[in-house]
């Protein structure tokens, strides 16, 4: 039964859900492997292997979700909550840049004291300022949280946002696309898999791409997992808005759920399954910010054909005990040291150019960067502009 399904993935055949349970439950991981890098190198016949310089930045750490999975997020009220100030916004911009970055990656908590004015108000400023710089912000829950507590409809908050300057949409809060695993990861209250299925189908119907995203190894079953897969793909069908699909493990520490993470063979098979699966999606990031460089490395060989982000900041897998580092330098070098050659993108997969560093002199990055220093308290003046939902948000605004 396995040599017959290889024979079809070899020969370009659409992999259904029964076809991918069976190749990743019985399939040796050699052959996984072989058949998704086969698909690879068919989409990418240069041995080209892109990369893209952006800076993650979560804008708040505030979040009413509470998702059990989740290290990053602090209650309304907490003492180590915080929203960025637009100048602190500001300055990871002119960092990004200098290192050749052309993009903000924006996501954040669900915060209830921030309406829709503040982003459009912080898009602007970013588009005022950094007319070149591109805007890949608010996931699909993110969207639907700011259309719950503004009562906007989806479409609106879409269109209000894309005037403001956003560009692209980044694929979070996805996790496991099926809402037994959602409602046992207390995450189906801030979107179910019908939502962020409809939250993507309405951007993509406003121009914006996007990302996919699966976070894997909690309590969903193999066949969850490729009903995920499934679901990604009969959206692409639709609307082809999807640029990329990246997939990481469950990060455990500090987490209410907890648990041991998947391991870097899991990672491998599943990625290569989903190399398998998305014959509509053209690319597959490595995460190595998950993974670590060298699992990323060895993902080029597992079907993926990106590096992802060189990041320059990350805090939410941070908090749950991840913490690799990669800089543009180490990217390239692991990228050349697997056979490949080293390209920077953008969003889109516009291929950019050679690695900046080759280019004009640097800094290195040995740390990834966080939101704010430890101990930083401070609460941005420009709050007082906007409306407070919660107790805790009125009294501030009222103390400022």
């Amino acid at each position: 039964m396995v040599d017959e399904l290889a024979r079809k993935v070899m020969d370009g055949a659409r992999v259904g859900a029964a076809d991918a349970l069976e190749l990743y439950r019985q399939a040796p991981t050699h052959l996984l492997g072989r058949l998704a890098d086969t698909i690879r190198a068919r989409r990418h016949p240069p041995r080209i292997v892109t990369y893209i310089i952006d800076r993650n930045v979560n804008y708040t750490n505030v979040c009413v979700a509470r998702c059990n999975f989740c290290a990053f997020y602090r209650p309304v009220g907490s003492s180590e909550g915080y929203v960025l100030g637009f100048e602190e916004i500001f300055r990871k911009i002119d960092e990004t840049m200098a290192v050749g970055g052309n993009q903000l990656l924006l996501q954040g908590g669900h915060n209830p004291d921030l309406p829709i004015a503040w982003y459009e108000d912080l898009f602007r400023a970013i588009k005022g300022r950094y007319p070149e710089l591109r805007l890949h912000a608010l996931s699909p829950p993110e969207i639907l949280h700011i259309s719950r507590i503004n009562h906007v409809p989806v479409p609106e908050v879409v269109a209000r946002l894309v005037a403001a300057g956003l560009d692209s949409i980044p694929g979070g809060g996805a996790e496991i696309l099926v809402d037994r695993v959602r409602k046992l990861l207390n995450c189906y209250g801030k979107a179910s898999a019908d939502e962020w299925i409809d939250v993507m189908r309405h951007a993509h119907r406003a121009g914006l791409r996007a990302t996919a995203t699966m976070m894997y190894g909690t309590v969903e079953t193999d066949e969850e997992r490729i009903e995920h897969l499934i679901r990604v793909r009969d959206l692409q069908d639709e609307t082809g808005g999807f640029t990329a699909f990246i997939a990481w493990s469950f990060q455990p520490e500090h987490t209410e759920r907890g648990g041991v993470e998947a391991t870097g063979i899991d990672y491998l098979r599943t990625l290569a399954l989903a190399r398998i699966v998305l014959d509509n999606v053209d690319n597959l990031q490595a995460s190595w910010v998950t993974q670590g460089g060298k699992v990323g490395q060895l993902s080029l060989a597992f079907g993926a054909n990106d590096m992802g982000s060189v990041m320059i900041e990350e805090n939410v897998v941070r908090a749950a005990g991840a913490s690799y580092c990669m800089d543009e330098v180490e990217i390239v070098t692991n990228i050349e040291d697997a056979g490949f050659v080293p390209k920077r993108r953008n969003m889109h997969y516009e291929i950019l150019g050679d690695p900046i560093f080759r280019e004009r002199e640097v800094p290195r990055m040995l740390e990834l960067a966080t939101a704010r220093s430890a101990g930083d308290t401070s609460v941005p003046e420009q709050l007082r502009q906007y409306p407070a939902r919660s107790r805790a948000g009125k009294q501030l605004r009222l103390a400022q």
